[in-house]
């Protein structure tokens, strides 16, 4: 080996970034590598034209109070070094004819509201956001304790309405509870941010997401996503960390069933006690190891069971007109053609029906820093998966992009009439954009399919160190989004650190 660090990172994404961190001012040695020639993954920006886009932050999560992803970044030295801004409201959620409702992150407001949409289900309303805190602050506490598991198994033990509910399905649930489809619409807002609908995603998962909201509110970041990454490579680089980009990782290196080290491209070898893995554990185990062979055969054999989850198809615009002019009020918005969950489904892998859901960012109600002034930046997204783009045949690729895109601003149009008379940029990135820049299979923005049957209660191997030597930490180990890669990564670097690793 041609050089020895007590840790070697693979990638700076954020968990890549929040594991770096936390063990070089844990005291280790630490070199990261990234292939690109800026660091931060998914949590980056590009610009067309006078604008600068946020390519993957809507929301983040866990930073208002004792939130746990602001735990983490003030231990990491990063929150003093951004501007935060807090969302006004959760979000609105919007289906043409039906729904028009602006839901505020406090849940005696929140009932309000639903029992204003849905008049005469009050005490339903409550008693089931009573279950949905009580499910979700469980799983977020479970999440950041890993290391007292039995402590958590005792507490739910306490929990009768978690154990009954946590392993149904959201809908499910919402069945039992209400008849009115707009009022479960509503409840359902936030399925995106993990990439199932209500029929697929466990009740545990979607009550995390909207507990994490409700409880620690939504915020967001002046300079977006790609000021976080910088901030933690500054947090990084002046506890004495070392960032390589443009160095891509050819090859885990092992030694007697243990990760001794890395081989890059150029032919160089680096040694380290410990090397991290931001690549998907798929990347990892089959592609990265020299020898795969000291993966347990279980591992793989789970691996192989699993599917690569959704990505999106997101259409950035620059639009010369304020957010006034164009009737911005939220800065995220949950639209919806109808109250169709099928169709959303159908949309998810098609090209051919018409865009049936978008999550509308606009950057620019609260300023972010990212469009000039008197212009508002505006991402349209849409939940989908890769398989209808890689079905392609090249030549036909532009004109599908062309064809989605006109779809996309159909239904945007239904909640900002004249959209397209103000647009000065425009950028759709697919599916096959995200897997081309992030390395994801299948461009997957939150890991695996994680539906019922693929929740992070049945996959405890994802936390495990399969290979001595080896840590895995990035969306395809964790629940997906910001807020779980980093917490997740964070905690679990300081319990390595903790056993003196």
């Amino acid at each position: 080996m041609s050089t020895h660090y007590d840790v070697i990172v693979i990638g700076s994404g954020l968990g890549g970034l929040a594991a770096a961190t936390t063990l070089q001012r844990g005291g280790r040695r630490t070199l990261l590598l990234e292939r690109h020639s800026v660091p931060g993954g998914a949590a980056t920006s590009f610009v067309r034209g006078r604008f600068e886009f946020e390519v993957s932050l809507h929301q983040l999560g866990g930073m208002g109070g004792h939130g746990p992803l602001k735990a983490v970044l003030d231990e990491l030295d990063v929150t003093r070094r951004l501007e935060w801004l807090e969302d006004r409201d959760l979000c609105r959620t919007f289906v043409p004819g039906e729904v028009d409702v602006r839901l505020p992150h406090d849940w005696t407001g929140l009932a309000d509201v639903l029992d204003g949409l849905s008049p005469g289900n009050r005490p339903q309303i409550v008693r089931f956001l009573e279950i949905v805190r009580e499910t979700g602050l469980w799983q977020l506490t479970a999440r950041v304790n890993l290391h007292r598991i039995p402590e958590q198994l005792e507490w739910l033990k306490t929990l009768p309405d978690v154990r009954r509910y946590a392993l149904r399905t959201f809908r499910e649930v919402l069945d039992e509870f209400f008849t009115d489809e707009r009022l479960k619409l509503v409840l359902s807002s936030y399925w995106s941010y993990n990439g199932q609908l209500p029929h697929r995603i466990a009740f545990v998962d979607m009550a995390r997401l909207l507990t994490l909201y409700v409880e620690t509110r939504p915020y967001q970041v002046v300079g977006g996503g790609q000021a976080l990454s910088s901030a933690l490579v500054e947090s990084f680089e002046e506890a004495g960390g070392e960032l390589r980009l443009n160095t891509n990782v050819v090859q885990i290196l092992t030694h007697g069933g243990s990760a001794v080290g890395v081989r890059l491209e150029n032919g160089d070898t680096v040694g380290a006690k410990l090397v991290v893995s931001n690549a998907p554990s798929t990347t990892t185990y089959t592609r990265l190891l020299d020898d795969p062979g000291v993966v347990p055969a279980y591992v793989l054999q789970g691996l192989r069971a699993r599917r690569p989850g959704a990505s999106a198809s997101c259409l950035f615009l620059g639009v010369d007109a304020s957010p006034k002019e164009l009737g911005f009020t939220a800065a995220t918005t949950f639209l919806s053609a109808s109250l169709d969950e099928q169709s959303v489904l159908r949309g998810a892998y098609s090209l051919t029906e018409p865009c049936p859901f978008l999550i509308v960012t606009c950057y620019d109600v609260q300023p972010t820093g990212f469009a000039p002034k008197g212009c508002t930046q505006v991402v349209l997204s849409a939940i989908q998966y890769a398989e209808p783009w890689e079905s392609l045949a090249p030549e036909d690729y532009a004109a599908a992009k062309a064809s989605y895109a006109e779809s996309q601003l159909d239904l945007a149009e239904t909640l900002v009439p004249g959209l397209r008379d103000a647009i000065e940029e425009a950028e759709l990135a697919t599916p096959l954009t995200f897997k081309r820049y992030t390395n994801q299979p299948g461009g997957a923005i939150y890991g695996f399919d994680q539906d019922i049957t693929d929740s992070w209660l049945f996959h405890d191997e994802d936390l495990k160190q399969n290979v001595p030597g080896l840590l895995l930490t990035s969306n395809w180990t964790t629940a997906g989004g910001y807020n779980s890669n980093l917490v997740t990564a964070s905690r679990r670097c300081q319990g390595l650190l903790a056993m003196g690793q």
